[in-house]
């Protein structure tokens, strides 16, 4: 088969027919041909080409080194370039951005004359497609990593500038109030961006920008075209930004520092660009959002008081020497009625009317809080004790107004406690918590009236809190224990029972005594947690006696009138009972007479349920507060403690002993076992036993005892008669007597 004839007229013509650029170049880098797929792209006619340098084809910016590079490519014997392709961008005569994917041929002729050819096909669309998608991915990485969105602007702005020679990129926000504010101009001249930031945004401004997006270029272009021209920037391609809501909430721009011609590269990466910028501000709004209800409070739109924490702190880091100020912690009196009358609707309007008031006399330096349901906290800088006081007395007034909530017009009155720094504390904490301490002595004081923190009573309420935090972690760690005071049949003094009283020893505070932790334990919330402790504890206990063999009749725990509350009081018991396979019948529960003054249906439904287990009931100190006797014989109880008031001078005083007897007969009429606490004389048992009282309790008998030492107490005296030898021989000498 013979070869085809082609002739260089032949191979001319096809080159010249082809859709891609050809050019060829001789040894003397001259243009010799340059096809109409070449001039298309070029936008250069063949007779400006054609036997011109090659350079002339080349972007400006390498038209100087040019031909010492393709002289380098003549004079290697390794063709690099050579059955290689490459991306290469240029400018079209008329000004259009060409990107173009490049491959060269090298043909050696039998002279030794070397001529490239090379084809350029364009791939213009191709590489500004993935360079948008590069843009894409980098600004949608950095949102998804929650990076800030002056940061994510940066990147975005400077990505385009790299895509965009000669171009400065530029974010503009545009805020509630309608400033102008850049969020990034890596490159923007300064006079630029503080002209660009001194602009106001109306809101016909913004409904232009809605509905014509070419009103951006009048906005932040042609108002300023001469500053920009003096500062090298010739045109200007931008687009305001809107959201999924249709909502304008901002401009990308983008100046060029020549003038494109018909280049549309700028204007297409720029609009490019506004689904990325219109999702950083969303992301943006968002995280405000989320910090807005992190550190505000949502009803009246003042600082929350982790926040007022945080300013606080703030102001006394500064090392300006003008630190003094002062907190006003404002309480709204009997706001619990209030808020009863109102409902809580018209309740949150009211409250966000004292907010106003508190904002009507506030200065703009002033640090305003609503730390938590009816309670304000101002902070005011440079204020000495005179003008705390005259604020103070502001505050008064001003809350004093008669307002309107709905239909009821409300005058009311508030209690203020104010600390000051650096008198009252060297931190937020402790500041706040004296102003706390101030504000609870407005209230004890009549209402209506402030007053100044005392560091007295700071200091008491300081030992508190660190009371308050040494009991949790010794419940935590089981550093609370029981201990057991005996109850004694009256007539026979066998053992009845045993109350079970808590005891706290703190490695390093001591003995804490019971009444001062007990109460404490009730204002922190801690003595459910106590209450319950206390149950297992003593179910334990009476488990570990039975395996040693010592009888406890029952166990009394005494529980605070909040369990009775919990309406899975009942419930709790009934399940430690199975857990420890007791009898009902071991454990007593003690109630307060607090508890049998509650008239609420779940308390009188908890201890009927208590009951209906099978476990006892008892009235502890009765006769101490204001007992009725008609709740008394309502309430399912099985036992009256006797409280040790009317046994100090039970020997003595007629009228204790009158009283004594009264709750004796009332008792025994009942069907109640009546219980005497305090006994600690024979005369006060002697006198008992006449009157008939069921079981003793007191120190004749035994003081509280550990476990341990109960249970030595028990083997040593199988009853108490045996402890009391003097007492059992004189009561039979005085029964012989008698019978003689």
């Amino acid at each position: 088969m013979s070869k085809p004839n082609l002739s260089a007229e032949v191979l001319i013509s096809a080159l010249e027919q082809a859709i891609d650029a050809t050019v060829i170049i001789d040894d003397k880098n001259e243009v010799i041909f340059f096809n109409q797929a070449a001039s298309n792209l070029w936008g250069l006619d063949k007779k400006d080409v054609l036997g011109r340098n090659v350079n002339v084809l080349v972007p400006t910016l390498h038209q100087a080194g040019h031909d010492a590079f393709v002289e380098r490519s003549r004079g290697s014997e390794h063709n690099r370039i050579v059955g290689t392709s490459r991306e290469v961008e240029f400018t079209r005569s008329d000004g259009e951005y060409i990107c173009g994917e490049l491959s060269l041929s090298k043909v050696v002729t039998d002279d030794g004359r070397i001529f490239f050819m090379g084809v350029m096909k364009n791939v213009t669309n191709e590489s500004q497609q993935r360079k948008i998608l590069i843009l894409q991915n980098d600004v949608l990485q950095a949102l998804a990593s929650d990076m800030m969105i002056q940061d994510v602007a940066d990147l975005l702005c400077r990505r385009v500038e790299s895509f965009v020679p000669g171009t400065v990129a530029v974010l503009m926000l545009i805020t509630p109030d309608g400033q102008l504010r850049v969020l990034s101009s890596p490159t923007l001249p300064k006079r630029y961006r503080a002209s660009l930031e001194s602009l106001y945004v109306s809101s016909s401004e913004l409904e232009k920008l809605r509905v014509d997006p070419k009103h951006a270029t009048r906005m932040v272009w042609d108002s300023y075209r001469s500053l920009g021209i003096s500062l090298g920037l010739q045109q200007c391609f931008c687009t305001p930004v809107s959201t999924r809501s249709g909502q304008v909430k901002g401009i990308f721009a983008l100046y060029a520092r020549e003038d494109q011609g018909r280049n549309t590269w700028p204007q297409r990466i720029v609009d490019s660009c506004i689904p990325f910028c219109a999702l950083a501000f969303e992301q943006n709004a968002t995280q405000e959002h989320i910090s807005h209800l992190a550190n505000f409070d949502s009803l009246t739109g003042l600082l929350n008081r982790s926040s007022v924490h945080k300013v606080i702190e703030s102001m006394i880091s500064k090392q300006d020497g003008n630190r003094q100020f002062a907190i006003f912690m404002l309480d709204i009196d009997r706001f619990r009625d209030i808020n009863d009358a109102l409902g809580h609707v018209y309740a949150d309007q009211f409250l966000v009317e004292i907010a106003g008031r508190i904002r009507s006399i506030a200065k703009e330096d002033y640090v305003l809080s609503r730390s938590g349901g009816d309670e304000f906290v101002v902070v005011v800088p440079n204020c000495p004790h005179k003008e705390a006081t005259a604020f103070a007395e502001h505050l008064l007034a001003s809350m004093t107004m008669p307002m309107q909530i709905g239909q009821n017009t409300l005058t009311i009155s508030c209690s203020i406690g104010i600390s000051t720094y650096p008198d009252n504390g060297p931190d937020s904490e402790s500041l706040l918590s004296t102003a706390d301490v101030a504000l609870r002595q407005a209230k004890e004081d009549g209402r209506g009236v402030f007053r100044f923190a005392n560091l007295e009573k700071n200091q008491i309420a300081q030992d508190r809190l660190v009371l308050g935090s040494a009991l949790r972690d010794s419940l935590a760690k089981g550093m609370l224990n029981l201990h057991y005071q005996p109850q004694v049949r009256t007539h026979t003094l066998e053992l009845s029972g045993v109350e079970a009283l808590s005891r706290w020893h703190h490695p390093h505070l001591g003995n804490i005594f019971p009444s001062r932790f007990i109460a404490m334990a009730e204002e922190t919330g801690q003595i459910e947690a106590i209450g319950r402790w206390s149950l297992l504890e003593a179910c334990r206990q009476i488990v570990k006696w039975d395996r040693d063999g010592i009888h406890v009749p029952t166990v009394a725990v005494n529980l605070s009138a909040v369990h009775f509350r919990n309406r899975a009081l009942p419930e709790h018991i009934a399940a430690l009972l199975k857990d420890h396979n007791l009898k009902p019948a071991r454990l007593t529960v003690e109630i307060t007479e607090s508890v049998m003054m509650d008239n609420s249906r779940d308390t009188e439904e908890v201890l009927q349920s208590i009951r209906n287990i099978g476990c006892g009931l008892s009235m502890d100190d009765f006769g101490t507060g204001y007992s009725s006797l008609s709740r008394l014989t309502r309430l399912p109880l099985t036992e009256i403690k006797i409280d040790r008031s009317f046994i100090n001078d039970f020997e003595h005083d007629t009228n204790a002993q009158a009283v004594t007897m009264a709750v004796i007969g009332i008792g025994s009429r009942l069907g109640m076992t009546v219980v005497t606490e305090g006994v600690e004389t024979e005369q006060q048992r002697d006198l008992l036993e006449k009157l008939n009282c069921d079981v003793m309790q007191g120190y004749l008998f035994a003081k509280p005892l550990a476990p341990d030492d109960f249970e030595k107490w028990m083997r040593h005296h199988k009853t108490i008669r045996q402890m009391l030898p003097a007492v059992s021989a004189a009561k039979n000498v005085s029964s012989k007597k008698k019978t003689s």
